[in-house]
């Protein structure tokens, strides 16, 4: 079982995008999905899931939850990206919707997150879901993420 992660386990970040980064490889769910961020900027991040056998449902084709869990990630980390810190290091997605286009077959899977629109508490998010290898639409998902 892996060690359950606080925001007191975290060096203090200067912003959301420090946040996101210090949390990505720390957090255990996160690591179960073997995610990688490899990109943050203002209100947009990059993250590669490896394709692994264990996140299959039938064959090879990767599960939906674990593609859904990758889209619920992408959405907190395009709301945190270069957001000033709050009050309290906390947050949470209030809703989601993904819907799915293709297949992913035995590839690493791409996400790419943009934040739509930056509120005072809530942003509205975007995600793309490729293939790696191909760039083909996997799914697209939109999210409403709560800091604070």
């Amino acid at each position: 079982m892996s060690p359950t992660v606080t925001t007191s386990d975290l060096p203090t970040p200067a912003d959301g995008s420090e946040a996101i980064s210090l949390l990505i490889p720390r957090s255990p769910f996160v690591a179960e999905l073997g995610l990688r961020l490899t990109d943050i900027s203002d209100g947009h991040a990059e993250l590669v899931m490896p394709y692994r056998p264990e996140l299959t449902t039938v064959g090879e084709m990767v599960h939906g939850g674990a593609i859904s869990a990758c889209a619920d990630i992408g959405i907190m980390a395009a709301a945190w990206a270069g957001r000033p810190i709050p009050d309290r290091l906390r947050g949470v997605t209030t809703s989601m919707s993904v819907s799915f286009i293709n297949p992913l077959i035995a590839d690493d899977l791409r996400i790419v997150a943009d934040r739509l629109h930056n509120g005072k508490r809530l942003c509205h998010c975007t995600v793309d879901l490729t293939s790696a290898s191909a760039g083909q639409l996997v799914a697209r998902a939109t999210g409403t993420y709560q800091i604070g």
